[in-house]
C-alpha cells in the first residue's frame, strides 16, 4: 500500500515542480512520475536527516523539500536530452 502512495505523492509533487519551472517542459508523464517519485524519496531522507519523522511518513517539511528537488531533476533531466518533444532548430541552421 505504501508503494501507491509514494506513486501518488510523486506524481503530484512531479507535476507541481513542472509548474514551478518556467516554460514548457518536454518530458512525458511516465518520466514526470519517476522524478516525483525519486524527488519525494530524496526529501524522504533529507527531512529524516533532519528528525521532522520517518522516510516513509508523509510530513510537510519533506513534501516542501521535495518540489525545488524534483524541479532540480526535472531541469537537468531535459538539459540531458531527455524529453519527449523535439528540440526547435535556430533560425541560423539550414533547412532541407
Amino acid at each position: 500500500m505504501q508503494i501507491i502512495g509514494l506513486i501518488i505523492v510523486g506524481l503530484i509533487i512531479g507535476v507541481l515542480a513542472r509548474v514551478v519551472l518556467p516554460g514548457r517542459q518536454r518530458i512525458g508523464l511516465p518520466l514526470t512520475l519517476v522524478l516525483g517519485v525519486l524527488g519525494a524519496v530524496i526529501a524522504g531522507l533529507i527531512a529524516s536527516a533532519l528528525g521532522t519523522g520517518k522516510i516513509t511518513e508523509l510530513n510537510v517539511i519533506g513534501f516542501l523539500v521535495a518540489i525545488p528537488v524534483a524541479a532540480a531533476l526535472i531541469a537537468g533531466a531535459e538539459s540531458m536530452g531527455l524529453g519527449d518533444g523535439k528540440k526547435k532548430k535556430s533560425s541560423g541552421e539550414l533547412r532541407r
